[in-house]
């Protein structure tokens, strides 16, 4: 079972300004590509801050000052590294406040950039696809059981497990190993146990 990572999901070479990039120029690009934010780059091609249209607007309203990349971005510049999983990159985000992640490699030189709607896609996989992944990683290939026994129901990324598992032990793990699957937002145990007492019997004391 392969997490798809930072890598996977990032938008690769990312437009990136210059620290004395006008004002116009940084608005052109963000219009030109359709984004609604641009890292700023020093002479290494690292990020050292972002320029949002946010900010453009403010210096539009101010108009203090030189409207260069390095007078309006936003720094220190948070960013993300390509083998981080997506749950890492999304606390990320949450715990800067921050809508996107230019993406460095060993060097921290610019490599992509990791937007929301990008971390997105993980849940836009298909049903199909995520219920094949469950039958074929979580149920054969890792727990060891036969299929047959089993019934995976997958519509828009709700999971509901039904069937015998030969022992409820067994359940806890099920679920957290289906959970972890890329584009799961819920689990639904109808499950059953093969070594669960059956009706009117009682343990010994």
């Amino acid at each position: 079972m392969r997490h798809r990572n930072v890598a996977d999901l990032m938008t690769p070479t990312a437009v990136a300004v210059q620290r004395g990039t006008p004002f116009k120029e940084i608005a052109r690009l963000l219009d030109e590509y359709g984004i609604t934010a641009v890292p700023v780059v020093d002479e290494a091609n690292r990020p050292i801050g972002v320029v949002s249209e946010a900010d453009l607007m403010r210096r539009h309203t101010v108009k203090d000052g030189p409207s260069s990349a390095e007078a309006m971005m936003s720094s220190p510049v948070v960013v993300a590294r390509p083998s981080w999983t997506a749950v890492e990159a999304a606390r990320v985000m949450e715990r800067h406040r921050v809508k996107r992640l230019p993406v460095v490699d060993a060097h921290g030189q610019l490599i992509g950039v990791l937007s929301r709607s990008d971390l997105l896609q993980l849940f836009l996989r298909r049903d199909r696809s995520i219920q094949e992944e469950i039958v074929e990683d979580v149920v054969t290939r890792i727990l060891r059981l036969s299929p047959a026994s089993l019934h995976i129901d997958v519509t828009e990324g709700r999971v509901t497990l039904s069937g015998v598992l030969p022992r409820k032990s067994l359940a806890p793990i099920f679920l957290r190993l289906c959970e972890d699957v890329d584009g799961v937002v819920e689990v639904v145990d109808r499950l059953t146990y093969e070594d669960a007492p059956r009706a009117g019997e009682h343990g010994t004391v």
